[in-house]
C-alpha cells in the first residue's frame, strides 16, 4: 500500500516536473520573443515598402481620386460651370471620396470616427495630393482636352492617360511613406 501512494508520489512528482518545464519554456519563449521584437518590428517595416502594397496604396487612392473626379465633372457639366470651378470641384469630390474609402476600411476595424479620420488624413493626404496635381497637371497641358465635354472621347481618354501617368508618379511616393512608417503604413496597422 504504501508502495502504491510512493507510485502515485511518483507520478505526481514528474506531473509537478513537466509544469515546471512547460513553465520555463512558455517564459523563455515570452523572454526571447520580447528580446527579438524590436528588431522583428523593424524588419517588419522595412520589409513592408514592397512596391506591390504602394501600388495597392495608389490605386486606392486613385480609385477615390477617379470616383470624385468624375462626378466632380458631371457636376460641372450638368450646372453648366466653367473650367475652374469643375476642377475645383473634382479636387474637392477626390479628396473626399480618397479619404472615404480609408476612412470605412478604418471603421470597420472597429476605431472610433475622430481616430479613423486622423489615419484616413494621415494615410490619404500628400497621395491624394501629388495624384492630383499630376492628374490636373495632364489635363491643363493637353491640347483642347480641358475644353472636352464628358460625351467626347478626348474627355475620357485624356483622363485615363492622366490616371495612368499619376498613378506612375505616385507608387513610389506611396513607397518611401509606407517605408517609413507613414501613409498606408499607417492604415495597416488597423487591418
Amino acid at each position: 500500500m504504501q508502495h502504491e501512494a510512493h507510485t502515485g508520489h511518483t507520478e505526481h512528482t514528474e506531473h509537478a516536473d513537466h509544469t515546471a518545464h512547460a513553465d520555463h519554456r512558455h517564459q523563455t519563449h515570452h523572454t526571447h520573443h520580447r528580446a527579438h521584437q524590436p528588431e522583428a518590428h523593424a524588419h517588419h517595416h522595412a520589409s513592408a515598402a514592397t512596391w506591390p502594397m504602394a501600388a495597392q496604396a495608389t490605386l486606392h487612392c486613385l480609385t477615390g481620386c477617379a470616383i470624385g473626379e468624375v462626378l466632380g465633372m458631371v457636376v460641372g457639366t450638368a450646372f453648366g460651370w466653367g473650367n475652374l470651378p469643375t476642377m475645383v470641384m473634382a479636387i474637392v469630390l477626390a479628396f473626399f471620396f480618397g479619404y472615404s474609402l480609408t476612412l470605412r476600411g478604418v471603421l470597420k476595424a472597429g476605431v472610433g470616427f475622430r481616430t479613423a479620420f486622423r489615419v484616413a488624413l494621415a494615410a490619404d493626404t500628400l497621395s491624394i495630393a501629388v495624384m492630383e496635381l499630376i492628374d490636373n497637371g495632364v489635363i491643363l497641358v493637353w491640347p483642347s482636352a480641358r475644353d472636352a465635354m464628358l460625351g467626347d472621347a478626348l474627355f475620357w481618354i485624356s483622363l485615363a492617360v492622366s490616371f495612368v501617368i499619376a498613378f506612375a508618379v505616385t507608387t513610389p511616393v506611396n513607397k518611401v511613406m509606407i517605408g517609413r512608417g507613414k501613409g498606408h503604413a499607417v492604415v495597416h496597422q488597423y487591418h
